[in-house]
């Protein structure tokens, strides 16, 4: 029914930024809100940031000043701006979307959507 696809991730110098983007498509009717999630090896997936459409967003302390959540509604695309990176910003980041679709006959109200995930690893 809907499905998101992240980019942007890669390699970078601590200190470095970089800018994920995740897009989401499919039987959208609309969109609540769209988030970001991380997940390091051996831990467990933890929030980054969250914005619901035409509110403002919020973000976990550790990145909070650092990154910059957009959401830029009329393309369903959410946007991560990650400045000042830190070793420990190393992880899978996963986009998480809150939608309403209409598919086959049927809505889908409120249901969260993930994507596939982007390697970001900052490293000298």
């Amino acid at each position: 029914q809907v499905q998101l696809v992240e980019s942007g991730g890669g390699l970078v110098q601590p200190g470095g930024s970089l800018r994920l983007s995740c897009a989401a498509s499919g039987s959208i009717v609309s969109i609540n809100a769209m988030a970001w999630y991380r997940q390091a090896p051996g831990k467990q997936r933890e929030f980054v940031a969250h914005s619901p459409s035409g509110g403002s967003a919020n973000y976990a302390g550790s990145v909070k000043g650092r990154f910059t959540l957009s959401l830029e509604s009329g393309k369903n695309t959410v946007y991560l701006q990650m400045n000042s990176l830190k070793p420990e910003d190393t992880a899978v980041y996963y986009c998480k979307a809150n939608v309403n679709a209409f598919s086959s006959g049927r809505y889908y109200n409120a249901n969260d959507y993930w994507g596939q995930g982007t390697q970001v690893t900052v490293s000298s």
